[in-house]
């Protein structure tokens, strides 16, 4: 049996806001409607389905494989849009990357105040 990682419903305060935050930072095309969501396609066909539930929701992890080069543009775009970021997913050392495994990461948030990470290395993959 074979089993891949389709989509998953991502609850947004402003799904269009949320869409657009992460389509414009990872540089992917722009979100489509898909019933009563906005989604943001992926690689491998997967998606995050933008919903604005009418309830309160917490806060989701999220992090995201990136390349050498995504990783520096994506970045870029963290501190020129003045987000606050972290080397941990603690928040205890603000402003600062991570280099785990030999690769590079950072956690920040998004509009929805979910927690994204980028990392460019996957966890145990070096030391």
């Amino acid at each position: 049996m074979t089993i891949s990682f389709n989509h998953t419903i991502v609850a947004a305060k402003d799904k269009q806001a949320s869409a657009t935050f992460f389509t414009t930072l990872f540089g992917l095309p722009d979100a489509v409607p898909a019933g009563h969501f906005l989604a943001v396609a992926l690689d491998n066909g997967v998606s995050l389905d933008f919903a604005e539930p009418p309830i309160e929701f917490q806060p989701q992890h999220y992090a995201f494989l990136v390349g050498e080069d995504d990783f520096d543009r994506i970045y870029g775009l963290i501190v020129e849009w003045g987000l606050d970021h972290w080397a941990d997913p603690r928040q205890t050392l603000p402003g600062t990357i991570n280099t785990n495994d030999g690769g590079r990461g950072v956690y920040f948030l998004d509009p929805s105040g979910h927690y994204l990470e980028i990392i460019t290395r996957p966890y145990g993959s070096g030391r």
